[in-house]
């Protein structure tokens, strides 16, 4: 299962986890699939560590706002 699988599955099972994705391999169209399933952001290594705290901050936002998991 790839990471964008995970993703969808869990959304499709009601879970509200914030997803942040880091590849060595960025494809364009797995970029935008994670992004259209609600990624935080898709990060290609190697990528800036401000961009990533930038993210995480993003991510525990989103997470207060959100009821929890299931």
């Amino acid at each position: 299962m790839s990471g964008v699988e995970l993703q969808e599955y869990l959304i499709a099972n009601g879970h509200n986890t914030p997803m942040i994705f880091i590849t060595a391999f960025p494809e364009d169209r797995i970029r935008e699939r994670a992004m259209r399933a609600g990624a935080i952001d898709f990060l290609s290594k190697p990528f800036d560590e401000p961009r990533l705290l930038e993210c995480v901050e993003r991510a525990l936002a989103m997470r207060q706002d959100r009821p929890n998991d299931p």
